[in-house]
């Protein structure tokens, strides 16, 4: 299994996505720890790597974590992805890895990646992402 954090940021009833540099689908800006890092420490420092931007320690929250079929990650079947929400600081700037960044609602629901998706579901059901009608 892969074990991922991930940032849950959402604005106006869409959700923060990225897409990584020759991939098909949509994700959420995070990834895997380096070895001896918390969850705090491995999100602030992807989300820096891959949006140019720092996360804000004092409203870094749990969301939640979600368990659903690895995309494209042919050495791993399942990805379990902990979620966090919080603030930032800085302009997001596509950087490292990602070629760009989207925000996402309902109706793009199908251009993320399962796990993504499956967040995208805990974003609403906890009240992060109310999506407008």
């Amino acid at each position: 299994m892969l074990d991922v954090v991930a940032w849950v940021h959402a604005v106006d009833g869409r959700m923060l996505t990225v897409r990584s540099r020759g991939r098909d689908r949509l994700y959420l800006p995070g990834g895997k720890r380096e070895p001896g890092e918390d969850d705090w420490t491995a999100l602030s420092r992807e989300v820096r790597e891959e949006l140019g931007v720092a996360l804000d320690r004092d409203s870094f929250g749990a969301l939640g974590t979600v368990d659903a079929p690895a995309h494209d990650q042919p050495d791993f079947p399942t990805v379990r992805m902990a979620c966090f929400t919080a603030g930032f600081a800085g302009l997001l700037v596509a950087s490292g890895e990602v070629d760009e960044y989207r925000y996402v609602g309902p109706a793009e629901r199908d251009l993320l990646a399962p796990a993504s998706q499956a967040a995208f579901d805990l974003a609403i059901t906890s009240g992060v992402l109310t999506p407008s009608r």
